[in-house]
């Protein structure tokens, strides 16, 4: 992990397109400003942590796969139509 020491707006430059500029600091609390385009997945780490526990929760849970073994079943019989012939 990398360290670095900032102060209130100062940033940091990430693989030339994400910028993280420190924009206040209010005792414990710091607020942060990114900037990065749209194709950059931006997150906080406890939501991502949280949406992963569910994911997994839910994995777990016998009704949901029940309910794959049942969609799989609905559509095992699902022919797809014809593509149009190009030309």
């Amino acid at each position: 992990m990398l360290i670095l020491t900032r102060k209130a707006e100062q940033g940091i430059v990430i693989d030339g397109k994400v910028v993280v500029r420190l924009l206040a600091i209010d005792g414990e609390r710091v607020k942060i400003g990114i900037e990065a385009p749209r194709s950059v997945s931006v997150l906080r780490e406890e939501l991502l942590v949280e949406v992963a526990d569910q994911n997994q929760e839910a994995a777990r849970i016998p009704g949901t796969v029940a309910g794959r073994q049942g969609l799989t079943q609905a559509f095992r019989g699902f022919e797809r139509p014809p593509q149009a012939s190009a030309g």
